[in-house]
């Protein structure tokens, strides 16, 4: 070994030893003939003294790179100090870190490599754009914040194997090269060279997979899984990503929760020390959307949504005279200036509503704003007590379709609460969110329903209640799922799967999936449900977004090792790139078969582009 102690290790009671120490210079001070850096590696940081005239007492100077002196030195040099562990003079201790009661006189400094000017600071408070961070992501790493999410993460993995281990459970990798599915998401598509014009698909879960691992027999599934999704450009999301996967035989729902709040347990232990309790509350997905507008609430605060339609029954109001009226108050609100409130009106567009109605709750009791004249007498007297309202306070409505109105609701009610200082940022709050429905309507630009869709995926099993009507009343039909929420954050989601046949072919007719369709798309799961299927289920946690939350970041992006920009686009190493002519004719990627593959059938022959007809 180059080094013989940890930069971070060092304590009192080693004064005395002699030390070998690399990493980098964090820092330099100079003053008069001796130089003071902090030197860091991976266990942390310590204080190194030069004295000009001890360097030179030992024939020492700055060995490599034709540095000269200690005052050569610069941020983020590699080197390599050899010296002696004194305790530090009286009053010099810094208690802010581990090794701060002792400091290293060095007597010899070798420059193992040197470093460029930096396109930012590494130390302290870093204030530049993201995408210049993700390009030097390997400087950027080297900061306490990042550092500690990479470890983080690697401790919260071995924590994962420890609890699914201790559960029984069986680590299976799936594929990354698989038949292209739809579940809800753009596939990325791969190539086949050796079978020009078709294509594999990158994997968006291995939700299929590991239901042919319960026909197995396997029984107990698990794993850490990369998974991708070609979706259009968000913030919080990343186009690959980690999620951990778990899949069991002969349960109900209970079971599955068991496992799952044991695991989500053990980690915020273990790992920010917050003993959640047992169990976790469960709400409907009915009351949580009813309640605040969201199928993930964050109930670190309160200030829950109020439902107005019975209020405003008989109201003249246009606006009002809607299949839903809901409200959300904004404590202290009446004070905002003309242009705050206006404001709120464009925030609200840039979610695609027409605009937020509201009602200022003056001092007095009387109502202001635009909204409140046009309210009777009586709208007006009951409103403040029917609301919640206080002296001082705002209310906000939205008034329309049920879903989107209180979705609109419920993201002012969090712009509300970060406006207000109504969240505790210490506080963890923890729920299961249940019955959410199994379809939602696909609506036309004019705002028909068309159809219907999943609103999991199309492998979630109905309640059993409505396993033998679901598809008579689709709108109505509850599944047999479940969401884990954070922090308002959804940090994992499963269900009880679909274990026959004949209710996964109802399941895709309600779908408007025909039985060839399905047969060409889905056939291996079908063909797989006639060998004796157990009944089944699962759940997948997001593992980037729970690592965020135990190590206190505000995005994913911060806890990925590499990730992509907000874009999709990789500042570290410019991809995606354009590909080469030749690359192009190797992977047959214009290629065109004459039919199309179906499962179970070789494909037919291959019509290469200058055999084409126009």
């Amino acid at each position: 070994m180059i080094r013989s102690h940890e930069a971070g290790t060092l304590r009192n009671e080693q004064a005395g030893e002699q030390v070998v120490l690399a990493g980098w210079v964090a820092r330099r001070r100079d003053h008069g003939g001796v130089t003071f850096i902090d030197l860091r590696d991976a266990s942390g940081a310590v204080q190194v003294v030069f004295r000009e005239e001890a360097l030179a007492a030992h024939g020492a100077g700055l060995a490599a790179q034709g540095a000269g002196t200690a005052h050569d030195l610069r941020s983020e040099y590699c080197v390599k100090v050899t010296g002696e562990v004194r305790v530090r003079p009286a009053g010099n201790e810094n208690p802010e870190i581990p090794t701060g009661g002792v400091e290293v006189v060095a007597t010899e400094i070798d420059v193992l490599s040197e470093a460029a000017p930096l396109p930012f600071p590494i130390e302290g408070d870093v204030n530049v754009n993201e995408e210049v961070r993700l390009k030097y992501r390997y400087l950027d790493i080297r900061r306490d914040a990042v550092a500690r999410a990479m470890r983080i993460r690697s401790e919260g993995s071995f924590l994962v194997h420890e609890v699914m281990r201790e559960h029984g459970f069986v680590n299976v990798e799936t594929p990354t090269l698989t038949r292209s599915t739809p579940e809800g998401a753009r596939d990325f598509l791969v190539p086949a060279r050796l079978r020009p014009g078709h294509w594999y698909a990158l994997p968006q879960s291995p939700q299929l997979f590991k239901q042919l691992l319960m026909v197995s027999g396997l029984e107990r599934y698990y794993q850490i899984a990369r998974c991708y999704r070609d979706e259009d450009f968000r913030a919080d999301r990343q186009p690959e990503f980690t999620q951990i996967d778990v899949e069991m035989s002969f349960v109900e729902q209970d079971d599955v929760l068991l496992v799952a709040e044991d695991l989500v347990a053990r980690l915020w232990k273990e790992i920010a020390g917050y003993e959640i309790p047992r169990p976790i509350p469960r709400m409907t997905y009915a009351d949580a959307m009813a309640r605040y507008g969201s199928d993930k609430p964050d109930l670190r605060f309160g200030n829950e949504l109020v439902e107005m339609t019975g209020y405003f029954a008989q109201t003249t109001f246009r606006v009002f005279q809607a299949p839903y009226v809901g409200a959300v108050v904004m404590p202290g609100g009446a004070s905002q200036t003309r242009k705050e409130l206006d404001g709120w009106q464009d925030w609200a567009k840039a979610r695609g509503a027409r605009g937020l109605a509201y009602v200022l709750v003056q001092e007095d009791g009387e109502l202001g704003g635009p909204v409140a004249k046009n309210l009777s007498e009586t709208e007006r007297a009951g409103l403040a007590e029917a609301t919640g309202a206080m002296p001082g306070d705002a209310v906000f409505f939205a008034a329309g379709r049920p879903q989107s109105s209180r979705e609109l609701l419920g993201a002012a009610r969090l712009e509300i609460a970060q406006r207000c200082d109504l969240i505790d940022e210490e506080a963890w709050a923890f729920l299961w969110v249940v019955d959410a429905p199994v379809f939602e309507p696909v609506l036309d630009e004019s705002g028909e329903e068309v159809g219907w869709t999943s609103v999991h995926h199309p492998f979630t099993s109905p309640r059993p209640e409505w396993a033998d009507t679901f598809q008579d009343k689709p709108g109505e039909a509850l599944a047999n799922a479940y969401d884990i929420v954070c922090n308002g954050n959804e940090i994992g989601g499963g269900s009880i799967r679909i274990h026959r046949a004949e209710m996964q072919q109802r399941v895709f007719e309600t779908l408007g999936l025909g039985k060839e369709e399905a047969e060409s798309k889905f056939g291996f799961l079908l063909e797989a449900f006639k060998y004796g299927p157990p009944p089944h289920g699962g759940i997948a946690f997001g593992w980037d977004r729970m690592v965020m939350l135990l190590s206190g970041h505000q995005s994913i992006r911060d806890v990925i090792a590499f990730p992509k920009a907000a874009s999709g686009y990789d500042p570290l190493t410019a991809a995606p790139t354009v590909i080469t002519e030749q690359q192009r004719k190797e992977s047959g990627i214009d290629v065109q078969p004459d039919e199309p593959a179906t499962p179970g059938n070789e494909p037919g022959r291959i019509v290469r582009p200058d055999e084409r007809r126009n």
